[in-house]
Order: C-alpha cells, then sequence, then structure tokens
C-alpha cells in the first residue's frame, strides 16, 4: 500500500459492500469507550508497529470513542464556510496532517468461536486505516458513513487488539466541504457483528400505500443463503415464505402527523432481524404537486447539523431525542440532514415520533465554486477520476437507510455545483429506488432531480416561481436571462423547495410569515427547511472561569469565518430563540381567527392528515393583561383541510369589572392528552382577538387640555417643569420627581445584528455607519421656556457628515405628569447607498420584478430606528412592567410569538442570550410601562405612556458596547440602565446569508412625530 494511502481518488478498499442498519439477535460486542490513543500534530504514513497486539501502548493517554480529539485536549477546532483548511491541490494534502492512533483490546466470547464477523465504523472523520490483530482490514473514506470489515479470519480467541489510523485530512476531504466544524475522529460507534453462517446479511422493504382505497402492499427482498421467512403480527402474517408480496386490504398509512409503524420479523435458522416500517407513498402528481399517501404536503423544516457544544457531531442518544422532541413541539414537521447522513438514531426518531426527512448524501465541494479563476472550474463532481467516489458514498447513503419510512427525498448533497458524476449518482438512485423523489439544490435547471429546489430566494421570486413563469435557461445565481415559454422549463411542473431559507443568525430571521402565505397561495410552493437548526457554539470557560460560546477566531485558527457558525433556531444549549418561537407560530397546524359572522370564531385545520380530536380548546379574557375569566370551548369537529366555526364564549363581566381598558380574548389549542413528544396541555396554536377599541384617550394622561398646564420656570439653577427638572443649557430632563432620570437623546441607530451586517443589496449596517448613525453628536439648538410649558431643539448629526435630524421636544405638565410631544425631521444630504453588483443585474436582461426590485431597494436610505434613550440608575430600575406585546421580543418582520398582555421581566431578564452580542430584546406594542425597583419595593419608579404603541427595551450596556462585543462575557455592567423607548424599527430580514428586510417593513429615511407621557411613583 502507498505511504499517501489517504490522498486517493478512490473510495477506500477492504469494505465490504453496504446494507442496511439492522436490528438483529445475533451477538454484539460493543467496542465503545475508552480507547489508548496517541496523537501526532503533524502526519504519520507508515505505522511504527502500533497495529501489532503486543505493541507496548503503556505511554498513550487515552481518548473515549464516539468523540473529536480536538475537544478533548489535542489539536484545536476549525471553522471554515467555504474555504477548504488546506490548500485545494486535489488530492493532495500537506504534512500538517493531524494524526491519531487507536487502540482498543477486547475479548472474544468462547460462544464466538468460528463465527464469522464485521467490524462496523458508524462514522471516522477523516480517513481511517484499520488493522485486527496486526491484519490489515482495509481503509475508509466517507466520515459520515458507516463501513463494514470482515474480521472472521483475523479474530481469535480470548485477546483481541483492534487499531485504527485517523487522518484529519485526505483525499476525502475534497468531497467533504460542509458549513460546519472541521472535527476529526471516531466520532461514532464502534461494534463487533456476529455474521451467522445462513443469516441475513440485507433486507429492503417497500411498503406502499393506496390512499384511493387504503390498502397496503408489503414487498421485502432480502440477501440471505438460506430460505427467509417474514412475521408481522399486526397485519396476520406468520412465518410465511418471503416470496412475491403481501395485499392488505386495509392498512393506517405513517405519516409525519401519524407516525403509525409496524413491527416485521425477517427470520433464518439462525439469525432473526426486527425491522419498523410504514406503509406510505411518495410521488410528484400531474400537477407538480408533492404528495404523500396522496395528500399534499408542506415541508415546515429545518436544516440539521449534528451537534453538541461539548461533544460536537459525537451525540447521545438523549440530545438526539431533544432535538425531535423540540422540532415536534414547535410544529416543525421536516428535517433536511445537512449535508449528510446523521447517526441512524436519530432517523430512528423520525420514524418513531414523526417527521419528513430529505436525506442528504456525505457530499460538498463547494470550495471549489471560487478556487481557480473559473467558477468550478476543478469540481471533482464533474472529474470522472472522482466517479467512484461519488458513487460509493450516495450507495452508502441510500443502502443505509433505505427502509425507513421517514425518509421521503433522498438528496445528493450541498453546494457542489453541477457535472458528470451527479448525473451518474442521480441515475443510480433513480434505478435503486425509484419509490422517493430525488433531490439537489445544485441541479439549477432541475434536469435529473424530481423537485426544484433553491436557497434564499426572496418572497416575490417565490411568488413567481409558484406561478410557472420561469423561463427557459434562466437562472438566479449566477445570473442568466431565459427566453422562451415558460411551458417548456420542467421547473415550472415540479414541486418547488426551499432547500435553505430564512437564514437564522442571531436576531433573526425575519419575514417567516411571508414564506408561511406563499404556500397558501400556490399548490407547488411546498416549503423547505429554515437554515438551520442550532447555533454550533463550543462551549468554553475563560480565566474568569465565565462560561460562553466560542465560534470561528476563537481557537487560533489562521483562517476562519467567525460566527457564521451561529445560525440556528436554538442557541448551543438547546434554549429556543425567539427565531424558532415564531417559527412555531408561523407553522400552527390550527389557525385561530374572527369569525365570519359576529359571535363566532373561525377554526382551520391545517394538519394533512389528522382532524382536531387530540386537541382540546380553551380562552381566557383580560382587561389590561389582567385575567377575568376563563372556560373552555368544544373542539371542532374539522378533518384535515377543513374550515369552520365555533361561538364565542359567553363573556359576563365578575361584577365591577365593566371599567375602562383593552379587552383581549385569547383562544388556546392544546393536546388533550400526552403524546410521545410533549405532555398533555402543551400549546399547539392560539389566536388572539380585541374585544374592545383601545382607549386612546389615556394617551393625554391627567392633561386634557390647556388650562391644566403649568409654566416652567427657573429654580436653584435648573428649570422646574411639574415633577420635572431640567438642564437649562441642554435642555435635558435630569430627574423626575424623585428619580434621577436623564435624557431623551434622539437615538436613529441600533448595535447591528448579524443580518444587518450582512445582506447584499441592502448593507444596512455599512449605510448607518457611512451616516454616523453610531456616533450621533448633539447641538442643542434653543431652550424656551413658557408659561404653557417647555420646548427643546436639538440638532443631531455626526463628525465628517452634513446630514442629520432635526428634533424639537414640546413638554407640557399638569403639576403631576410630563407630557412629552416629539416631532423629528432629516435635514441635510442624505446620498443613497448603491451597491454597483446590483446594477449589474439590470444589465443582464433578467425578468423585471424580481431583480430591479432587489436593486431599487439596495439604494435605499434606511434608519436603525427612530427613538429616544433615557439613563437611570442601574440600582433603581431592575424591574420592568409594561402592557403590550410579550413576553418575549418582537420586531416589525418577526412579532406573531408575541401576544397582548401584562408582562414582568427584570432588566437582565429583558436580554436575548445571542451567541455574539447584537440587538436583541425589544418589547413591540407597548401601551405602558413601569420601571422601578425590584420586587422588595421601597423604590422611585416612572410609568411611560405612549400616545401611539410604542417599542421599548432596556439594558446595562450602551448600544455601543453592545456592537463591540464578541462575546456576552465581554458585556460589563455600567452604573446606569440604558432604556429605549422607540416609535419606529428597522425589521429584521436574514440578510446574513438571504433577502435583506422586505419594504413593508424597512424603515426608511423620514419624520416622525409621537407622544409619551412620564408619571413618577413612588413603590412602598
Amino acid at each position: 500500500m502507498s505511504a499517501r494511502y489517504f490522498e486517493d481518488f478512490a473510495t477506500g478498499r477492504g469494505g465490504l459492500a453496504p446494507r442496511a442498519v439492522l436490528d438483529s439477535d445475533a451477538p454484539v460486542i460493543d467496542l465503545n469507550g475508552q480507547w489508548a490513543f496517541r496523537f501526532s500534530p503533524t502526519l504519520r504514513s507508515e505505522p511504527d508497529g502500533f497495529q501489532d497486539p503486543e505493541f507496548d501502548d503503556g505511554s498513550w493517554g487515552a481518548l473515549p470513542v464516539p468523540s473529536h480529539w480536538q475537544l478533548n485536549g489535542h489539536g484545536r477546532p476549525i471553522y471554515v464556510n467555504i474555504a477548504y483548511p488546506i490548500p485545494v491541490d486535489p488530492p493532495f494534502v500537506p504534512d500538517e496532517n493531524e494524526t491519531g492512533d487507536y487502540r482498543r483490546v477486547f475479548d472474544l466470547p468462547e460462544s464466538w468461536d468460528g463465527v464469522p464477523a464485521v467490524v462496523r465504523f458508524e462514522g471516522v472523520d477523516s480517513c481511517a486505516r484499520v488493522w485486527l490483530n496486526g491484519t490489515e482490514l482495509g481503509v475508509t473514506y466517507g466520515s459520515r458513513l458507516p463501513v463494514e470489515f470482515d474480521v472472521s479470519a483475523a479474530l481469535r480467541q480470548g485477546r483481541n487488539v483492534l487499531a485504527v489510523r485517523v487522518h484529519q485530512f485526505s483525499a476525502g476531504t475534497y468531497l467533504e466541504d460542509q458549513d460546519t466544524w472541521r472535527l476529526s475522529g471516531i466520532f461514532r460507534d464502534v461494534r463487533l457483528l456476529a455474521r451467522p453462517v445462513g443469516g441475513l446479511r440485507d433486507a429492503f422493504v417497500r411498503a406502499d400505500y393506496d390512499a384511493a382505497t387504503g390498502a397496503g402492499v408489503l414487498r421485502v427482498s432480502a440477501d440471505a443463503d438460506a430460505p427467509v421467512r417474514i412475521t408481522v403480527p399486526a397485519l396476520g402474517i406468520d412465518g410465511e415464505p418471503l416470496e412475491g408480496e403481501f395485499r392488505v386490504p386495509e392498512v393506517r398509512p405513517w405519516s409525519a402527523e401519524d407516525p403509525h409503524l409496524y413491527e416485521a420479523e425477517l427470520s433464518t435458522a439462525t439469525e432473526r432481524v426486527r425491522i419498523r416500517f410504514g406503509f406510505r407513498t411518495v410521488a410528484v402528481d400531474e400537477d407538480g404537486v408533492l404528495r404523500v399517501n396522496g395528500r399534499r404536503v408542506v415541508l415546515r423544516g429545518v436544516n440539521r447539523h449534528e451537534f453538541d457544544p461539548d461533544h460536537g457531531r459525537a451525540l447521545s442518544p438523549e440530545s438526539m431525542r431533544r432535538d425531535v422532541e423540540l422540532m415536534k413541539r414547535h410544529n416543525i414537521n421536516s428535517v433536511r440532514t445537512s449535508h449528510y447522513p446523521p447517526h441512524p438514531a436519530f432517523l430512528d426518531l423520525c420514524d418513531e415520533l414523526g417527521l419528513y426527512v430529505a436525506l442528504e448524501c456525505d457530499l460538498e465541494t463547494h470550495g471549489f465554486e471560487w478556487a481557480d479563476q473559473e467558477r468550478w472550474q476543478r469540481n471533482p463532481c464533474d472529474d470522472p477520476r472522482w466517479l467512484g467516489a461519488c458513487l460509493d458514498r450516495i450507495e452508502r447513503t441510500v443502502e443505509r437507510d433505505k427502509n425507513r419510512p421517514s425518509i421521503i427525498l433522498w438528496s445528493l448533497g450541498n453546494e457542489a455545483g453541477d457535472g458528470r458524476n451527479l448525473r451518474a449518482m442521480a441515475d443510480w438512485v433513480h434505478r435503486r429506488d425509484p419509490s422517493r423523489p430525488l433531490h439537489y439544490e445544485g441541479d439549477r435547471l432541475a434536469e435529473y432531480t424530481d423537485v426544484f429546489g433553491e436557497m434564499y430566494r426572496p418572497p416575490a421570486a417565490v411568488a413567481r416561481i409558484g406561478r410557472g413563469e420561469l423561463l427557459p435557461g434562466e437562472m438566479s445565481y449566477p445570473a442568466r436571462a431565459g427566453s422562451g415559454d415558460p411551458a417548456d422549463d420542467p421547473r415550472n411542473r415540479k414541486p418547488y423547495l426551499l432547500t435553505e431559507f430564512a437564514h437564522a443568525m442571531g436576531n433573526g430571521p425575519g419575514a417567516l410569515a411571508e414564506y408561511e402565505r406563499l404556500c397558501d397561495e400556490h399548490p407547488r410552493v411546498q416549503g423547505g427547511w429554515v437554515w438551520e437548526w442550532i447555533d454550533q457554539g463550543l462551549r468554553i470557560h475563560g480565566a474568569d472561569g465565565r462560561e460562553f460560546f466560542g465560534y470561528g477566531g476563537d481557537f487560533g485558527e489562521d483562517l476562519h469565518d467567525g460566527n457564521f457558525i451561529c445560525d440556528g433556531l436554538v442557541f448551543p444549549d438547546r434554549v429556543p430563540s425567539p427565531g424558532l418561537l415564531e417559527y412555531a407560530k408561523v407553522n400552527e397546524p390550527v389557525r385561530i381567527g374572527p369569525g365570519p359572522e359576529p359571535g363566532t370564531l373561525s377554526v382551520e385545520n391545517r394538519y394533512e392528515v389528522l382532524d382536531l380530536s387530540h386537541l382540546r380548546f380553551t380562552w381566557s379574557l383580560e382587561r389590561e393583561g389582567t385575567e377575568l375569566a376563563r372556560g373552555d370551548l368544544p373542539t371542532p369537529g374539522l378533518a384535515a383541510g377543513e374550515r369552520g366555526r365555533l361561538p364565542l364564549p359567553a363573556l359576563d363581566l365578575p361584577p365591577g369589572e365593566d371599567g375602562a381598558g383593552e379587552l383581549w380574548l385569547t383562544v388556546r389549542a392544546e393536546l388533550a392528552e400526552a403524546t410521545a413528544w410533549a405532555p398533555e396541555g402543551h400549546l399547539v396554536a392560539w389566536g388572539q382577538f380585541p374585544r374592545s377599541a383601545p382607549d386612546r384617550s389615556r394617551s393625554e394622561g391627567p392633561i386634557v387640555s390647556a388650562h391644566n398646564y403649568v409654566s416652567a420656570h427657573t429654580e436653584g439653577g435648573h428649570i422646574r417643569l411639574g415633577p420635572g427638572r431640567f438642564d437649562p443649557a441642554t435642555g435635558l430632563l435630569l430627574g423626575l420627581g424623585e428619580l434621577p432620570l436623564q435624557g431623551p437623546r434622539l437615538n436613529l441607530w441600533r448595535a447591528p445584528t448579524d443580518n444587518d451586517r450582512g445582506g447584499w443589496p441592502q448593507p444596512d449596517a455599512a449605510y448607518w455607519k457611512d451616516r454616523g448613525l453610531d456616533r450621533l453628536r448633539h447641538r442643542t439648538v434653543s431652550v424656551t421656556p413658557g408659561a404653557d410649558g417647555l420646548t427643546v431643539v436639538v440638532r443631531s448629526a455626526a463628525a465628517a457628515v452634513s446630514c442629520g435630524y432635526l428634533t424639537t421636544y414640546r413638554w407640557t405638565s399638569d403639576g403631576t405628569s410630563l407630557r412629552l410631544r416629539v416631532r423629528t425631521e432629516p435635514v441635510g444630504d442624505w446620498p443613497e447607498r448603491r451597491d454597483d453588483s446590483a446594477e449589474s443585474l439590470v444589465d443582464a436582461a433578467l425578468p423585471p420584478g424580481e431583480f430591479r426590485e432587489l436593486v431599487r431597494r439596495g439604494a435605499s436610505r434606511s434608519l436603525a430606528r427612530i427613538g429616544l434613550d433615557w439613563q437611570l440608575p442601574s440600582d433603581r430600575s431592575l424591574l420592568v412592567e409594561w402592557f403590550g406585546a410579550g413576553p418575549g421580543e418582537a420586531y416589525p418582520d418577526s412579532r406573531h410569538a408575541t401576544r397582548v398582555g401584562r408582562f414582568r421581566a427584570t432588566v437582565d431578564q429583558l436580554q436575548t442570550p445571542y451567541v455574539r452580542p447584537q440587538e436583541n430584546g425589544n418589547r413591540a406594542d407597548v401601551r405602558w410601562a413601569e420601571i422601578s425597583g425590584g420586587a422588595a419595593g421601597g423604590a422611585e419608579g416612572v410609568r411611560i405612556q405612549g400616545g401611539e404603541l410604542f417599542h421599548l427595551s432596556a439594558r446595562r450596556w450602551t448600544d455601543r458596547q453592545l456592537a463591540e462585543a464578541r462575546h456576552r462575557t465581554e458585556l460589563t455592567p455600567g452604573p446606569v440602565v440604558h432604556l429605549h423607548t422607540d416609535h419606529a424599527l428597522h425589521g429584521l430580514g436574514s440578510a446574513a446569508c438571504g433577502p435583506g428586510v422586505l419594504p413593508e417593513h424597512r424603515l426608511e429615511l423620514g419624520t416622525a412625530e409621537f407622544t409619551l407621557v412620564l408619571t413618577p411613583f413612588h413603590r412602598p
């Protein structure tokens, strides 16, 4: 064997033909646990005898299997997204190639004497050479794919030694350029499997469902050297020969909503194999609609990398189950296994608990897209030398998981360009398993796949695709115009799936509801998968012992892509983010709204299979967030897809409860009984409706007419107006009653979100920085006290720019409260920011609706916010109570998960712990808020009431400090709390890797007018 065996275009050597995961009664020896381990930071190629059973490894350390050595004190993790972490010189790799040598000693029981056996590795990253008792078994590539070696000739009674050499980089690295941590080692299970003579090597179960008749057809093929019998007790099949097919007149089909499994036993004289299967049929109909069991499905899904903040891709069964339970609880019904087959146990859970799976091959070559002068110039997917390796990967993918009902799509891989090898892979899949459609986003013209997949298209583009308006040859990326008749383009006759959309990086994503609406409007638009499920932050403890999550650049890498690895709907510790809560609300399987007639509610069953009998409906009535009454409603008898109505509950208010204040009715749909993934009472869907008009007269507070006004006068070196004390030079409020409340200052900027920082053609954060919105200076133009109040005029602008805002603050008081009217307007020259690369799209003569709109928005003049900043002493402002939207944060394009109510939180609880600090914690639609000392009381406070709904946030650090911090541990509380009361905010979008903020959610340059009433109070 060549000394550089790890630099081979071939597929490895010595491995057995791939087969399905089978639950056999044949003996198994679990080889997980502590292995002897030796690490070398550079290449070791020729073995030094460590594979010999008698080699002395007493000086070695130990490493658990499964695990990654970089997370156990050896080497360092590397995060890069597109770029390869090695020179692009296929199939070669550098000598700086970390190498790990493993040894595992185990005893073979006497009962195994003479029994054939294989050793099975579920996953080794990236290349492994394997020996047993000094006999070489072979070499394997394909990090996230299983391999088996026949060990029958090398096994012996008593002591055995399994030796493995693993390399960080290999030729296989060029096929594994996934956007994730580069981590090495034996990271999945290792087992020794007895293979009895006359046993079952493999089996393929096909269980089709006829939606028209309810019948099922079971076909099972087995690879065995002996007669095979099948038993399926639930179907009345009892030890019958495995010949032909079994027709069952009525079966219960499998779906993500009702994941009913049947259990089969295949047996020979020497082995029994248990297989769980489900009857279901996946097809694309004549209208280009993807159907499961005859019903159109919408994939409300996520892309999921395998990740744990402490163990990388070496996940525990508990973590995998936690993932599936969280998905189910948040109305997610699908997973794309980005970008490789996951641990088999995860798919067991998808079968059992119910998730539709797009199973992806372990293939990505993204680093070749821009590596050479010509895009994709040396792409392995179009190089015949790599054909065997590409086919090997898809064969191992399909064969391992072919029996799983949860898998409804095969995927060739991710971001691997185009080429002859991908087409050969597609041909093989279509021959081997024509029962499942094939997906691959890189097939941009849908020439060899069965569904049309794309990434990060804006809603306007998705709508156009849904209408079937693509022109033959047209592509959005790279930009290319099409021509001819849309009827001639096969993409207009295939299901459309958003392979990745709504990039969930940091605070976001926005516009989820807009995508969901498109699925309602266009039958071929059938959802997709949000990028991605989990923030891949590695847990770190700093020198001070404080814990935080690390990302690219935190481990001394030469090349890295920063926090682009933290772009999930759950935080690294699997705590749901606001983005996941928003997605859950948008994806609700039941829609509850106002009825078409007075006194009724509208209920829509959006399940694809289930009726609503598993749910119970409850209601509650609140005034100003205080509950007045609650009760139960009858569960509507609606089948899947049906709409109906419910009578409004009788709203007889308790005596004395007919006063002023907003009345809100909330109706909830909850699980009536516990399921395998959630407890009884779990909230599935909800709707909320006003039962009285908002009382806007209260915005006047105690101030009704001019004769109530008190005058502003000078006293003790300050201007006094009612309870307010002002600086005579700047007009700033210095105190309110006994509370040292300071402000306001106009604020047009926020600590940028990850989405603000990204985003062609809308680099919003860059525009804000160019205009100096993050460094405004304030010049007091005038301070005018008078008999009817105080007027302050301030110009706010940044150094070196001519544009700014002119703000007039008009203060009045009735002696008890302060009322502030604000008018603020732009002054000076506010140039548009244009992106020259965007202009080139217009010249490409592409369809005007999509790209011209993008270019237009790229030339916009946006603001981050229009609002006021205040400061309060930190020891007096620990508690915030508000009536408005809550309990969590909300932004203009991410607000569906909040409801109107009365909420309370400490300032610290208002913060959202994004891995990279950024704008967070905004509460929307606030009517009033009270900020005061802690629950123990005995402190001064301020009540802020809006003439209009306003936004509220508070934190112990400035926006600039928030923007400059890389980790939350770098944020140090200061002596004051910074309180933001905003009139308007810019949306979130998902421009870190996707569309920016949609026009209806953008905050464009303009004039604003709003009113606040401030009232001091003492909490006893």
